[in-house]
């Protein structure tokens, strides 16, 4: 009979290894259960072996962000819900820095490389809304300003969850985004409110807006 894997134990792993990536200790099957109450055959039973466990590692950081974005309540704001995604992906980060470092490390392979681009496609998404409903000009493409979004996220990421700014830094992703969002055509003080409330709706302590 085979034996129910209890995701208690993946998750532990997976997280401990991160961390070790993190502190830079060398992983290995023993150094990676020692202290945790499992042994050695886990890494096999839930993972394969080390490689597996790699490209699992990678993989769980996606799916959690995936589960963030996922969570995430549409509005009758598509600018706001923007903005919001983007802060949910910088609280993602700020949750699991360990394995935020290791998502974008393409050293290590994804078990589901679509499944890591659709976290990408829910700013498409919401993008289109806003161009639809004439926030954003025509002639933007979804694609694009979801993608600079995401490269603005996802510095003010690297900056505070791994780096060296504090969390108080997360504010410049107002004026950072409302440069952005009016570029593609929204009004000013319309586009600086939704991103406003989005920032303070899901990072409350980045509360000092410039």
């Amino acid at each position: 009979m085979a034996r129910t894997k209890d995701p208690v134990v993946r998750s532990l792993l997976i997280d401990r290894a991160a961390q070790m990536l993190r502190t830079r200790e060398p992983v290995t099957l023993r150094s990676l259960v020692a202290g945790t109450g499992v042994s050695t055959m886990a890494v096999y039973t839930y993972f394969g072996g080390m490689d597996g466990l790699w490209k699992a590692l990678r993989q769980e950081g996606f799916s959690r962000l995936a589960a963030k974005l996922a969570a995430v309540a549409m509005s009758a704001d598509p600018v706001r819900d923007l903005a919001t995604l983007g802060a949910a992906y910088l609280s993602n980060a700020l949750e699991s820095p360990d394995l935020y470092r290791v998502m974008f490390d393409a050293g290590f392979e994804l078990e589901d490389a679509a499944a890591a681009d659709e976290t990408l496609y829910c700013l498409v998404r919401a993008a289109e809304r806003a161009r639809e409903t004439g926030r954003f000009r025509d002639d933007v493409d979804p694609v694009e300003l979801a993608t600079q979004s995401w490269a603005i996220g996802h510095g003010l990421a690297s900056l505070v969850a791994t780096g060296p700014l504090s969390r108080q830094a997360l504010a410049h992703g107002v004026p950072l985004l409302t440069a952005l969002f009016v570029s593609a055509g929204d009004d000013p003080d319309r586009c600086r409110r939704s991103i406003e409330q989005a920032w303070k709706a899901v990072l409350p302590a980045a509360d000092e807006l410039p």
